[in-house]
């Protein structure tokens, strides 16, 4: 069995209750989603990448590709490794001269990065099977012509406020 399963950002939705955004990643072989709670500032790196939109000075996760480039690094691939009491971790892999540095992040953070950097984004097995909003969210959504059924009919209105 896969260690590790790649998996696509499929969008960012407004949890209406928490108010919260939520980044939505899709397994490629699975028909089975993970929602992640994140925070807004990530939320709006990820939407002003994924509408290929470009702020004036370089933000945050700017700087760390700009970094990376500079020092000949490139992000191989992140891995969302784990889930302990609902919080979610993340793993960098940067590769420079043929090594290779893991360095502990936030998922949303990973992502960001990832979106930049056109890396592979991967989820452990173990965080795809015991993740329980993963199995609601998937089981309430009942398969992928379901889910892309329910991405389509999404309007602005259901994205909230993310400002890009």
């Amino acid at each position: 069995m896969e260690r590790f399963i790649e998996v696509n950002l499929v969008g960012l939705i407004m949890d209406q209750v928490s108010k919260s955004p939520v980044m939505v990643l899709k397994a490629l072989d699975e028909k089975k989603v993970i929602p992640i709670w994140i925070g807004m500032n990530e939320a709006n790196a990820i939407a002003m990448e994924l509408e290929n939109v470009c702020s004036p000075r370089p933000m945050t996760h700017d700087l760390l590709r700009n970094i990376m480039h500079d020092l000949e690094a490139i992000l191989a691939k992140v891995i969302i490794t784990g889930i302990v009491e609902n919080t979610y971790y993340a793993e960098l892999h940067i590769e420079r001269d043929g090594l290779e540095k893991v360095i502990d992040c936030r998922p949303s953070d990973a992502v960001a990065l990832a979106l930049k950097n056109h890396a592979k984004i991967y989820v452990s097995r173990q965080v795809l099977e015991t993740s329980v909003l993963a199995d609601v969210f998937s089981n309430c959504l009942g398969g992928e012509d379901r889910i892309d059924r329910w991405f389509d009919s999404l309007s602005d209105d259901d994205f909230g406020e993310i400002e890009q």
